[in-house]
């Protein structure tokens, strides 16, 4: 039957709405580059944020920490959307862990303190989104629409994974 659309996938149905908003060609190239900083920093100040100890825990005590709970809920969230972008935030998610325990290696030595890091990274990348979000002509009926930050990293994700050919 012509004329049939094929249905579409929960992830292409969040991309889609989420492409209506995104169509500056400025604003996208900002959005990749700044969406993968707002999550590490956010990663990071999550991991920076002081954890109770538990006895129960033991010597595993040092290796939970509220960005585990991170972790857990967008590996969960992207899963419902699909499982393949679930994996690939699971794996970033593994490489933020290794890049911020090198950090705190650092701040260890007499560097910079890792959340001190994040925050200088979180502070440009949230106003360029907001200014390249400012440019598109949709601003006015959508706004600041907080919902649409756990999708942008799906649909950067799912842009990467169409130009690799790694589908669904």
């Amino acid at each position: 039957m012509q004329g049939v659309k094929p249905q579409e996938t929960r992830a292409e149905r969040y991309l889609n709405r989420y492409a209506l908003s995104h169509q500056d060609p400025v604003n996208k190239v900002i959005h990749y580059i700044c969406i993968p900083l707002l999550m590490f920093s956010l990663f990071g100040l999550f991991w920076a944020i002081p954890f109770p100890h538990f006895k129960f825990l033991g010597i595993y005590n040092g290796y939970f920490n509220w960005a585990s709970f991170a972790i857990a809920v967008a590996v969960y969230y992207y899963l419902r959307i699909s499982p393949l972008i679930s994996y690939t935030i699971l794996f970033i998610m593994l490489g933020f862990s290794y890049v911020i325990m090198m950090m705190l290696s650092w701040q260890t030595l007499g560097g910079p303190a890792m959340w001190l890091i994040c925050v200088i990274i979180f502070i440009p990348s949230a106003c360029l989104l907001l200014i390249g979000n400012k440019r598109e002509k949709t601003f006015p009926e959508y706004g600041l629409n907080i919902t649409s930050l756990p999708v942008a990293p799906v649909h950067i994700l799912y842009k990467v994974l169409k130009l690799l050919r790694i589908n669904k």
